[in-house]
This record gives structure tokens, C-alpha cells and sequence, in this order.
């Protein structure tokens, strides 16, 4: 496959950049700064997505696109429009996205019928910022005309870890293991990205756990 990793310098995007290259696929990797490999199937992109028409360019001549976005700091509430802008780019070529986005738009596993953002067991008020930027983003790929995404809620905790080489997926319920826990590694998180691209689930949301 060919396919695009927009954010590709970031924590999951360089996960899923690796694991790309490790099953064979051509990546182009897009960032604000290229960090040039040696890589025969990697080529590295300098594009600010801000710019919709440079990303349509981009997305044209893929199979498929990975979204792994993260605003700075203090500037949470652009990640909604920076996904609209991608989502516009991606319907002139109806190139299929995955967008790995937060936890916030899932199910407490806790309460039915509450979002995990509403959760303080799940979301503490010292992560409801950045939670509260997911979930608009959400909102704002359901809102789109352009419908060609695939939504990834990573667990509550998504960071360094055990890479066990396995997940655990689910629709739009956060999961948790036999210990109470809601955690993944990029690298596991990657696994299940490259899955969904390489065999599609059918489904607009899901989450993924680690596989303990």
C-alpha cells in the first residue's frame, strides 16, 4: 500500500510510520520538519497542514492516509479545524483516512451512556483540556460532508510501555484489562493501525487496548 502519515514526527505517528515500513508498504511522511532515512520504501514530506491544497496533493496518489495530529500546548482547540482541513483535502480525492484521535468521544466503561470525558475516573480535570480537543475533533468529523474515515480512540492512557505485539479492539466503549487498567504503547497502537488499514473493520469508531 501507499500510504501518508500526517503528523508523522509525533509519538504515534512515528510508530506508525515504523511499522508501515516494517510490513513493506511505501510511506511518505509529512511533518512541519523533515527528518530525513535512509529508507527505500520512505519518503519524507515538509508541508504544514494548514495548507488544504498541498494536502489534497499529498493525499491524491495514496491508498490511504493516517491523521496523528497533536496541537501544541495551549493551542488544544485547533486540532478540530486542522482535522476539517484534512478532511476537506481528503474528499477531492476520496482517500480513506484513519484518524487517530483521544479517548474522550468513547463510552465510560464505568457509567453507560456517559462519555469517558465526563468520567473523572477516566478523564481527571488535569487532562480535560486536551480530552475536550478530542472530542471536538470527533464531533467535527461527523459533522463532514466527506465521510471516509475511520475514527481510532486510543485506551485513557496511551504512552512508553510493554510492546506485547498484540491489542485488544472495541467499537465505542473504553476498554480496560483484568487490572482495572485502560493503557497501550505506540508501537502496539501502530500494529492496530496498519491492521485496520491493511483489512478494514467496516466500522467509523473504535478503541484498542494492549493484550496482556
Amino acid at each position: 500500500m501507499r500510504i501518508v502519515v500526517l503528523g508523522a514526527t509525533g509519538m504515534a505517528g512515528t510508530a506508525v510510520v515504523a511499522e508501515a515500513l516494517r510490513r513493506g508498504h511505501e510511506v511518505t511522511a509529512v511533518s512541519r520538519q523533515r527528518r530525513p532515512r535512509a529508507d527505500d520504501h520512505l519518503t519524507s514530506r515538509v508541508l504544514d497542514v494548514t495548507d488544504v491544497d498541498g494536502v489534497a496533493d499529498v493525499l491524491e496518489d495514496c491508498d490511504a492516509a493516517v491523521v496523528a495530529l497533536r496541537a501544541p500546548s495551549g493551542q488544544e482547540g485547533d486540532l478540530a479545524g486542522l482535522t476539517t482541513g484534512v478532511l476537506d483535502a481528503a474528499s477531492r480525492s476520496r482517500t480513506p483516512l484513519l484518524i487517530i484521535g483521544g479517548a474522550a468521544p468513547l463510552q465510560s466503561p464505568n457509567h453507560p451512556g456517559v462519555l469517558a470525558i465526563d468520567d473523572p475516573a477516566v478523564v481527571p480535570p488535569a487532562w480535560r483540556k486536551v480530552a475536550r480537543a478530542s472530542l471536538e475533533q470527533f464531533r467535527s468529523c461527523q459533522a463532514h460532508n466527506y465521510q471516509g474515515w475511520v475514527y481510532l480512540s486510543p485506551p485513557a492512557l496511551f504512552g512508553p510501555g510493554d510492546v506485547t505485539g498484540s491489542y485488544r479492539r472495541g467499537t465505542t466503549t473504553l476498554l480496560v484489562d483484568d487490572q482495572g487498567q485502560s493503557r497501550i504503547s505506540p508501537e502496539d497502537l501502530a500494529c492496530a493501525v496498519v491492521d485496520e488499514l491493511e483489512h478494514p473493520g467496516g466500522q467509523q469508531h473504535v478503541t484498542v487496548i494492549a493484550s496482556v
